[in-house]
């Protein structure tokens, strides 16, 4: 029995299809190993993000070829996509697939196996022309709660400083009844709670509408919610939660048609970038602050603590210190309960790698220090506002803190809880329940630390 090994770099749409992969693997016969063991197969799903995710795909390229010089070396994904020639010129590499060709990775590798000489070209399509949603299917995932489902790939923003586009081409989406027939498979296996991720899910379904990518205004949540409708009368499931969102899918319909679901969380990601009007223009995000803040005003007036979380980027060409203090700012008005920061990256091929008065590195990296530390302040306040009240929490695992060990969850907001294990306590019928607890205080900084009352 041949062995493969798989490492995934990148997000939660990676993930799901570097499981799929897997399972596709083990399905026609492979033994999956750990990715530190020797192996016949290295699969590496690849990342191109940022000029950093670029370099981790190089190496672990190259770690799993030093892991065994005679494996098959197989580079998949996003960096596939944009650097395929160079890719073709690394002796580290056997096999290159692009994007939307994940799907026949079996079928490559026996093709491979015969003679060990492959498509000297590679596995890459023209992404920007095809048109299909590439399936792929999962039937289990590393999580024993929670289960996150891929609906959607492509994207039609054309931010000015974002490969993706590039690497995931247009809008594509997986038809409704997959999706509810994974979600179906998925719960009977255990799983309480599915994740709906996508490289722009605010845009699932919308390929197939009249008219140009929305520029202003309000995005059409249709499509979504209809999804979103269709899952929740999955028998047996607790939880449906979102993955990033389109800000300007905040509305005020929207938001009452998903509180109305009980199953529903509250837990918003919406994607910020900056908090300047002026430096939001120049990256070609279609919203202003004051739109914005008015979503996130919307969420909270429909929500009891809604958690919203956000994504800045720190350095974006032109930024000056005015732009930058104008962002703090609005971080501080609106109060995230987590924010990701990211050091601006220059992407070869994007409109920003070419703009006038690049952000030197050492700027970049203090301005970046600036809001991390705003983010743990932030952070830590959000979740002071659970103590003394009760809380639902989604078991998960067991995890040993300073000593002690505790069963560990999730609330609806994704905040994390920690419920002390004291002799007696059944620990496998505690393992993915949903329990009404007290939260008694912060165990740390990250971590609600709950009760029985």
């Amino acid at each position: 029995m041949p062995k493969a090994a798989l490492h995934n770099l990148g997000c939660k749409v990676n993930a799901y299809e570097t499981e799929a992969m897997k399972q596709q693997l083990a399905e026609r016969g492979y033994e999956i190993v750990p990715f530190d063991q020797k192996a016949d197969v290295y699969i590496i799903n690849t990342c191109s993000v940022t000029n950093i995710a670029d370099r981790k795909s190089r190496q672990m390229l190259h770690r799993a070829k030093k892991l065994n010089p005679e494996a098959v070396v197989v580079a998949a994904g996003c960096y596939v996509q944009v650097a395929s020639d160079a890719l073709k010129e690394d002796s580290s590499v056997d096999i290159i697939i692009g994007n939307n060709n994940k799907a026949r990775l079996a079928d490559i590798l026996e093709e491979y196996m015969r003679d060990r000489q492959g498509n000297e070209e590679g596995y890459v399509l023209d992404i920007a022309r095809d048109q299909e949603y590439e399936e792929l299917h999962v039937s289990r995932l590393g999580e024993h709660t929670r289960a996150f489902i891929k609906v959607q790939d492509g994207c039609n923003q054309f931010c000015s400083y974002c490969i993706i586009p590039y690497a995931r081409g247009r809008v594509r989406s997986r038809k409704p009844e997959d999706v509810v027939a994974e979600v179906e498979g998925l719960v009977a296996r255990g799983y309480r709670e599915v994740v709906l991720t996508g490289i722009h899910l605010s845009s699932y379904g919308t390929e197939h509408m009249e008219g140009s990518p929305v520029k202003g205004g309000d995005w059409d949540s249709g499509p979504l919610w209809d999804l979103i409708e269709r899952i929740h009368r999955v028998e047996g499931l607790k939880r449906i939660r979102l993955g990033s969102l389109e800000p300007r899918i905040i509305t005020e319909e929207f938001a009452g048609k998903l509180a109305g679901l009980p199953e529903f969380c509250p837990h918003f990601h919406l994607s910020l970038q900056s908090g300047c009007d002026a430096t939001l223009k120049r990256m070609n995000r279609h919203y202003t602050t004051e739109d914005y803040l008015r979503r996130c005003g919307i969420l909270r007036e429909t929500f009891d603590h809604p958690a919203i979380t956000t994504d800045v980027i720190a350095g974006f060409p032109g930024e000056t210190e005015e732009e930058f203090e104008s962002t703090r700012r609005f971080l501080e008005t609106v109060r995230f309960y987590e924010m990701h920061v990211f050091k601006y990256s220059k992407r070869q091929g994007t409109k920003a790698a070419v703009m006038k008065d690049q952000v030197s590195e050492q700027v970049k990296a203090r301005r970046s220090d600036v809001l991390l530390e705003l983010e743990r302040t932030m952070s830590r306040e959000y979740r002071e506002r659970f103590v003394g009240s009760r809380i639902s929490v989604l078991f998960e695992e067991e995890t040993e803190i300073g000593g002690k060990w505790y069963m560990i969850g999730r609330t609806p907001q994704y905040v994390r809880a920690a419920l002390p294990l004291e002799d007696g306590m059944d620990r496998e019928q505690l393992a993915g329940g949903i329990m009404e607890l007290s939260a008694s205080g912060l165990l740390n900084d990250e971590i609600l630390k709950v009760e029985f009352s």
